[in-house]
């Protein structure tokens, strides 16, 4: 038999061993990507910067979401591989990472510097990229953009968790000082002024400072000068320990508030015994150790265990921030059961999740999902945050009511 002929004879069989393949998708997902090819979720995250202790605290915390959930088989039968870049603390510097990775990523998550979130919040939204924030800016969700989540309660809760505190306290006037240059410090600002009025409280001193300030002693004698009953402050980074270090030596009785950013051996650790006694905010992971036993407290102990083992402290309030986000989005794939950016998107907007920052419940009209209830304000016992015994009492009512 002819080669020729050979050939005319084996074609129509060639054919349809193609056709085969190809129906089968060829060993494709049938989205173009392999079916074993790995999920890939991007992290942008300060790792140099000013907000290095931050971005670095998420980074620790969604490394551990990953390796947990690919030790679980992945999801939908796919590993987990992160694609990781440094915004630098630099608004300019996220927009250069999200260029370089959203070509390569199913959804993305960070950054926790919000004036970097808010500069990369355009662009994941006009790719219609599934975006879990790590900045609690209220700017990000108020108005609603389709794709764009916020995993930290926001600034405005913070705000309005501290005023049902001081309502408790029987305190009826503050001083509220607001770095000028952060986006999450106006945020707070802006909605402590607009609630104030709502707790009974008066604002005797309203005033601003910028990140590079160095010296606080100004702010103090202001409140020395005025009836505020408590200053609350309103800053991460550096100027939470600056100020509290000259809070301290000032000997200003009025007592100081500190907010969520403080939440951290990143604070504990400069401050030392200075930090005896001060109050501060934190997410309710924070303290876990203090909560009654229950799904929220399983939750927290899910992540606080293996990552003290690991890192040799508990997780910080930004720890827990990239650990809950990871959470949002492994469930959000599992319940679109696909990496479609518009699924994703949707099984977002019907997620209810307990995680280590408390009971997620987005819906299309809240894209923040958390409410003041899973805030504790604390007090700093022997170097540790401990609730205080109002927020002891409220926790407990939100711990029961999930169950």
């Amino acid at each position: 038999m002819s080669t020729e002929v050979l050939m005319r004879r084996l074609l129509p069989s060639l054919a349809v061993l193609v056709l085969a393949v190809a129906a089968c998708g060829g060993g494709d997902g049938g989205d173009g990507s392999g079916a074993q090819d790995p999920i890939k979720v991007g992290l942008i995250v300060s790792l140099t910067g000013n907000y290095t202790p931050l971005g670095s605290e998420d980074k620790k915390a969604v490394e551990l979401a990953v390796e947990q959930v690919n030790a679980q088989g992945g999801l939908l039968g796919r590993t987990v591989e992160l694609v990781t870049r440094d915004d630098k603390t630099a608004p300019d510097q996220g927009i250069v990472a999200y260029n370089q990775i959203k070509g390569e990523i199913d959804a993305l998550i960070g950054p926790v510097f919000s004036n970097s979130a808010l500069a990369v919040e355009p662009l994941a939204q006009r790719d219609k990229m599934p975006y879990l924030s790590l900045a609690p800016t209220q700017e990000q969700v108020e108005p609603i953009k389709s794709y764009i989540f916020v995993t930290p309660a926001l600034s405005s809760m913070y705000a309005e968790r501290y005023l049902q505190y001081i309502q408790a306290e029987g305190i009826k006037t503050v001083a509220v000082a607001w770095d000028s240059k952060s986006a999450y410090s106006v945020s707070g600002h802006e909605s402590m002024v607009e609630l104030a009025p709502k707790y009974g409280v008066t604002i005797a001193v309203d005033e601003p400072y910028e990140t590079t300030t160095s010296d606080f002693s100004p702010l103090f004698q202001h409140v020395r000068d005025s009836p505020a009953e408590a200053l609350v402050f309103w800053g991460s980074g550096a100027p939470g320990v600056t100020a509290a270090k000259q809070y301290v030596a000032s000997g200003l009785k009025t007592p100081l508030f500190l907010t969520a950013s403080q939440a951290s051996k990143l604070w504990l650790e400069p401050m030392g015994d200075a930090s005896e006694g001060m109050t501060v905010q934190s997410a309710i992971g924070v303290v876990g150790e203090h909560l009654p036993d229950g799904k929220q407290k399983q939750v927290i102990e899910q992540m606080a265990t293996p990552y003290e083992q690991k890192h040799g402290y508990p997780p910080p309030q930004f720890a827990q921030d990239g650990y809950s986000a990871s959470l949002l989005l492994f469930e959000a794939i599992r319940k679109a059961n696909s990496t479609d950016k518009t699924k994703i998107q949707q099984a977002l907007e019907t997620m209810d999740l307990i995680t280590p920052n408390g009971r997620f419940r987005y819906s299309p009209t809240d894209h923040s999902g958390l409410s003041p209830e899973f805030i504790s304000v604390n007090t700093v016992k022997n170097g540790e945050f401990v609730p205080t015994e109002w927020a002891k009492d409220e926790l407990a009512k939100t711990v029961a009511a999930a169950g």
